[in-house]
């Protein structure tokens, strides 16, 4: 036994988190699933949810609300969203009962090369600072969403967020801690202080009034003057002249160039359940991968938090990342082999190499960390349903807040490789780095069935899958399934090249039992304990025979799933 201290602890937790009684469900379940049938609304924070569902009332549709719910997150989410970062969606559109991928990531500054790093003498991107910005998609995103499927005006859409952004809010709990928890290496950034920092010494604390005027006239800006202010007008130019100011690299050229791109979501069929990812730049075919290994292996006898299964969970996700590490990255740029790695085929290959009793210190990628995100998702009465994820990488992002602007600018550049520059995520001016960001939606006969995200960095698909496993193998409902104590492995190769600590380490969160632990760790797992790197959940099941709508938010943040 490696961490007999630790262990104790772990279980001193576990009873703590099991204190709360309920009538119904399982032990672990902080709350019902929310119940409504004309819409439903699922964020991080509630003045997002309740925006959003505002929108819904007012007769807006799915898309409308979840650019309301977006924009406000902007605000009250600052240190893990906004509109300097970038937007991915899968949008069900019950006219024409299909589903939509819509990719919004921007692109590397044009000028940037890895020569420039060569030449300095430095293997990887710093993680703040101007070198890690990239084209900020969001913006973009919003305004071609809201052309296909949109109906009130955006000024409408962008009031409530505006009206916040110049009376103020108080800050929740964890939304103040983890802003808290970032701001000393990035205060003296150009603008962050005076953006942030509205005492000068620290960010708000919980129930704190905030106030961000710059952002609101900025939504102000972008509502009457549309997209092209921000990527051609005043709102460019004003991001030009900051970056050259402090030797940044992206200019109005790279701004006026930006598009974004409506890509078809790829699937694989879960024990007859559609799992629907969208496709590279972004890393949702992890999940796939992942939950087509599982396939092989009669989960539900396993049974939830049981060694056999986090067993095999740990050892497939290796498997995927392992893959992730090394294909994941801008197809425009590269040949991608995405039907070859999502197929049943190669999953049973990789399954192969699994030893059911030990743990890999590490597998080949087959032939041929840190990060902050919102996530939310929105369903109105006509059926339609957006799952949307948003982020500008990592907490508060690069730390450049362009001046008077009210947001701070993406650091997803932070991803490329500049090592190997025959890396398939090598950094190329105009390339679209790697993304963590995925949204999800599952369809069942070809109905919807589950619309949801999991944010958090790599432990993304780690989360997706889990939480199919929950509802599909483990009969869990949604809220059981984001409650539920998840796992969260680290130490693949990553897609900047650099190298994890081999066969990696298995993080546990507090609710599994100390004789699992021990004997994952016979297995030969490295289990560790840590606090918060488990993701924010959001979820909304449709059903069909009731016609009503379930959703479910994360207890580990500040979220709310309302509906009416």
């Amino acid at each position: 036994m490696k961490h007999p201290i630790l262990i104790l602890v772990l279980n001193l937790i576990a009873v703590v988190a099991l204190a709360q009684d309920r009538v119904s469900g399982k032990a672990f379940a902080t709350r019902s699933e929310v119940i409504a049938q004309n819409g439903m609304v699922a964020t991080s924070q509630p003045l997002a949810t309740q925006a959003a569902l505002d929108i819904l009332k007012k007769g807006g549709t799915a898309m409308d609300a979840a650019i309301a719910a977006n924009a406000m997150l902007g605000l009250v989410e600052p240190h893990a969203c906004g509109i300097g970062g970038d937007v991915f969606a899968i949008i069900w559109d019950a006219e024409t009962q299909k589903l939509y991928g819509f990719n919004g990531s921007g692109r590397a500054p044009e000028k940037l090369s890895v020569e420039y790093f060569k030449s300095n003498d430095m293997e990887y991107i710093p993680f703040l600072g101007p070198l890690p910005v990239t084209v900020p998609g969001c913006v973009d995103g919003w305004f071609a969403m809201h052309e296909r499927f949109g109906k009130l005006p955006m000024q409408e859409i962008l009031q409530p967020s505006i009206d916040y952004g110049n009376d103020g809010f108080p800050v929740s709990e964890v939304i103040a801690w983890q802003m808290n928890n970032q701001w000393e290496r990035r205060q003296d950034f150009p603008g962050f202080r005076e953006t942030y920092m509205p005492n000068g010494k620290r960010t708000p604390m919980k129930g704190e009034i905030f106030k961000n005027p710059d952002l609101a006239q900025t939504y102000n800006k972008i509502a009457k003057g549309g997209r092209k202010v921000f990527y051609e007008g005043e709102i460019a130019r004003t991001i030009d002249k900051y970056m050259r100011e402090n030797k940044g690299f992206l200019s109005y050229q790279d701004m006026k160039k930006h598009t974004s791109e409506w890509i078809e979501p790829v699937s694989t069929d879960y024990r007859g359940y559609d799992v629907w990812e969208l496709p590279p730049n972004g890393q949702g075919v992890a999940a796939l991968q992942m939950l087509n290994i599982l396939e092989g292996y009669d989960i539900k006898s396993m049974g939830f938090g049981s060694k056999e299964y986090l067993h095999v969970l740990t050892e497939a996700k290796k498997l995927a990342y392992e893959d992730r590490a090394k294909f994941y990255a801008d197809p425009a740029f590269n040949e991608l082999p995405v039907e070859w790695l999502i197929s049943k085929d190669y999953a049973n290959e990789r399954r192969k190499l699994i030893d059911m009793d030990k743990a890999a210190r590490e597998y080949p990628a087959g032939e041929i960390e840190r990060g902050n995100t919102t996530y939310l998702t929105v369903a109105d009465k006509d059926g339609n349903m957006v799952s949307l994820i948003q982020s500008i990488y990592a907490e508060f992002a690069s730390g450049m807040v362009p001046t008077g602007l009210g947001f701070v600018l993406q650091n997803r550049g932070q991803q490329f490789n500049v090592k190997d520059p025959e890396h398939f995520n090598s950094l190329e001016g105009g390339k679209r780095p790697f993304h963590t960001i995925i949204p999800a939606f599952v369809t069942k006969d070809g109905q919807p069935f589950l619309s949801f995200g999991l944010m958090g960095g790599a432990v993304q698909p780690q989360g997706h899958a889990q939480i199919i496993a929950n509802i599909i193998d483990f009969g869990m409902n949604i809220q059981e399934a984001g409650d539920a104590p998840r796992m969260r492995h680290t130490g693949s190769s990553q897609p900047t090249g650099s190298q994890m600590t081999r066969g990696g380490t298995l993080n546990l969160e507090s609710g599994f039992d100390y004789e699992v632990i021990r004997e994952l760790e016979m297995l030969g797992h490295r289990v560790e304990f840590s606090v918060g790197p488990y993701g924010g959940y959001q979820a909304i099941r449709y059903d069909p025979v009731n016609k009503v709508y379930y959703g479910a938010s994360e207890s580990r943040k500040d979220g709310q799933a309302a509906g009416y």
